[in-house]
């Protein structure tokens, strides 16, 4: 493993002191690097999740805290993060990492360990199959839900082809993949795609045979960075064709190096921040849904009012979630048996068996409520800042609507949500 070469101590940016006896979370997050402005945002989710939970009483008395390290948002130094998180803080309970790489990179020692990892980030590796030892759970939508709701969104548009311009990485790969497959079940048909290396000087060749066979719209799967580039690319050789722009890009990194405007009426989809109690399908022919954002909208305003009117990303919902999640379950495995869960893999089939339908709910919003029950040996299920979870039996959440949004003005503005109804193999 190399452990000596690994670094002592935590990079979270502000080192704080951790209290006695505390029940410690790890996370890595991108506090330094091309993904740095997402990573403290992230974090302040996360510690106020913990401050909630210890204003609620904790374990039993016993605090809640977090213990941050920096992946600079780096492949090779965010593993060594990882390891540190692991092996040296001797994390057991580990929030994230943000890079689905990364994820990947660390599933062996987790697995090894009988560790839990939680991962709330868009980008993490998918739950697709059972395991023994150690335990998962992701909470964003699979790119197979995001696949299921851009196909749906382009068939309603009476869009007749499509293609895509994808990074190739897991994620961005991976949503291209099911959205092809999906307008094709739907009765679309799929032109020439084309896919590309992240971090290239330069993408017009790339641009130019994307739209070269004139697609009635061509998705752009990527990261900020790299969508970037590509737009710029894209504005100056005139702007052939007409985006569909995937779920990474709903980022307000995405408009600091781009010509003003050049995305405006462009759409693309994300994760819906409405509980699914908040929406309802008004026309089951035509799948239009509405949709309340009522839950969301209170979130934002107890983060905006801790952090001196700051306002969280939509992926910060997800990891206040995630911590509160993961103390859920630990809660009430010591108010069943007495002590804590011995590995990952109890606490993810506790968590899951926690967040059946047929339990009571308990908000985010009353925290005291709902551990006061836990600790009684009350099962509740959890309707957190980002959504009302419920678990498939390999530990991801099912999500049933997913958001619609456009750019004005370099704003993103969210439109009438899309069902995800496609067919899955399970």
């Amino acid at each position: 493993m190399g452990l000596a070469s690994l670094p002592s101590v935590s990079c979270s940016p502000t080192a704080p002191v951790h209290p006695e006896n505390a029940v410690v979370l790890g996370a890595l997050l991108p506090f330094s690097g091309s993904e740095s402005a997402i990573g403290r945002n992230l974090e302040q989710a996360m510690l106020l999740a913990v401050e909630d939970l210890n204003a609620a009483g904790g374990l039993d008395g016993r605090p809640f805290d977090i213990v941050s390290r920096d992946s600079h948002s780096s492949s090779k130094r965010g593993l060594d993060q990882l390891l540190a998180l692991l092996y040296l803080d001797d994390v057991h309970y580990l929030i994230g990492p943000e890079e689905n790489e990364l994820a990947r990179g660390i599933s062996p020692d987790v697995k090894a360990l009988d560790r839990f990892q939680m991962l709330p980030g868009y980008a993490a590796p998918a739950a697709e199959r059972s395991e023994t030892m150690g335990g998962w759970i992701r909470l964003a939508p699979s790119p197979l839900a995001v696949g299921c709701a851009l196909a749906k969104y382009a068939i309603h548009e009476n869009i007749d082809t499509v293609n895509t311009l994808a990074a190739r990485d897991d994620y961005n790969a991976s949503v291209s993949r099911e959205f092809t497959s999906h307008f094709v079940a739907l009765g679309g048909r799929v032109l020439p795609s084309v896919t590309f290396t992240s971090g290239e000087l330069t993408y017009t060749s790339k641009i130019e045979s994307a739209f070269e066979p004139n697609a009635g719209r061509t998705l752009l799967a990527a990261y900020p960075a790299t969508a970037s580039t590509i737009v710029t690319e894209w504005t100056v050789s005139g702007r052939p064709g007409t985006w569909l722009l995937g779920p990474a890009l709903r980022a307000e990194a995405l408009f600091a190096n781009i010509p003003a405007g050049s995305l405006d009426g462009y759409f693309g989809v994300s994760p819906s921040l409405s509980l699914r109690s908040e929406c309802q399908l008004v026309d089951e022919a035509q799948e239009t849904v509405s949709c309340t954002t009522g839950n969301a909208s209170a979130f934002i305003e107890r983060f905006s009012s801790r952090w001196s009117g700051e306002a969280p990303f939509p992926a910060a919902h997800f990891y206040y979630d995630g911590v509160v999640l993961t103390a859920m379950g630990l809660v009430y495995a010591q108010a069943k048996s007495g002590s804590l869960p011995s590995s990952g893999h109890e606490l993810q089939t506790i968590i899951r068996e926690l967040n059946n339908p047929a339990n009571d709910v308990a908000s985010w919003r009353d925290l005291k409520s709902a551990m006061t029950s836990l600790r009684a040996g009350v099962p509740l299920r959890y309707a957190g800042a980002a959504a009302e979870y419920e678990f498939d039996r390999y530990g991801a959440s099912k999500h049933y609507f997913m958001q619609k949004w456009t750019i004005d003005s370099e704003t993103f503005v969210d439109l009438a949500p899309v069902p995800v109804t496609c067919e899955t193999d399970e």
